[in-house]
Parts: structure tokens; sequence; C-alpha cells
């Protein structure tokens, strides 16, 4: 306890949570909705994670008999950590969510066409945590006005900060 009567708490954000990010998701999709589902991983993978061996840029997830998976995220085995057992790197690995949850996307998957990306991997407390979106495809004219519309305030800003 300090001396006006507080207690001292730990900043939660103090260090870098981030693992990995899918930069590519807003460049290929339009995010929608977004979700938070944890991943079942061997040790091995732990340990690579915690090295920074972890990928989810080529990534996507699958729903297959009511259960949402990973598909294609790469993580690098250590070659200390894993000298015991085979590593498969790019295995497809199982999320963790709410049957609702898993229920909501696949019906829209189903009826509305959207597509799942997973766009960031992070620890929250001692868990590793990715962040799916609910995303639709973009055509090619929509990354140009995209990119248009980012020149576009870069510009602007500039123009602002000179006056």
């Amino acid at each position: 306890m300090t001396k006006s009567g507080t207690k001292k708490t730990k900043d939660a954000d103090s260090g870098n949570t981030t693992i990995a990010l899918n930069r590519k998701a807003r460049h290929n999709y339009t995010l929608e909705q977004r979700f938070e589902a944890g991943l079942v991983l061997q040790g091995w993978e732990v340990k690579s994670i915690r090295a920074g061996k972890g990928q989810i840029s080529e990534s996507h997830v699958i729903i297959r008999r009511g259960e949402a998976w990973l598909v294609n995220a790469v993580i690098a085995p250590l070659i200390s950590a894993s000298t015991h057992i085979k590593a498969d790197d790019s295995r497809s690995r199982k999320l963790l969510m709410h049957r609702k949850e898993i229920n909501a996307l696949l019906g829209s998957i189903e009826r509305k066409g959207y597509t799942i990306v997973p766009t960031a991997m992070y620890w929250k407390k001692n868990n590793i945590k990715i962040e799916l979106a609910l995303a639709k495809g973009k055509k090619d004219y929509d990354k140009r006005a995209d990119a248009k519309d980012k020149d576009w305030q870069r510009d602007k800003e500039r123009l602002f900060k000179k006056k």
C-alpha cells in the first residue's frame, strides 16, 4: 500500500503482448466483426512462440464438425525444445471458442459468403489468444480506392502541418 491508501498494481500493458500480426488481412479483406479465441498448443509450440517463431500471415480458419481450426499457421520448432518429438510446424490447431460464437461464424460463412481471417496473435495473461475477423474479400478496385484514400489523407496531413 502507498501512503494514499491505494494498492500499487502492475500495468497490464507494460510489455509487448503482440506475438504476430496479419498485415495482409486489412489489405485483402474488409474486416467486419472481431472474435477472440484460445489456441490448443503443444509444449514445444509455446516455447517457440515465446522465442518469436510464430507466423499467421498465410493462415485461415475453417470450421469442421462444429469445431474451429486454425490452418497454415507456422510455428517453427526450436532445435533445443523439440529434440524428442517430431514437430510439424504447420499443423492444424484447434481454436477454443464458445458454441454460440462458432454457430454465428458458421452461419455467416454459409449464408453470406464471409471468410474467417486471423488478424493477430497475442498474450493475454499467460494464455496465447488469437484475434479472428469475419471478413469479405476486396476486389481490385476496392484496393485501389483504399490506397487512393490513404494517399489523400497523408497529403492532407502534410498540407496542414506546413500551415
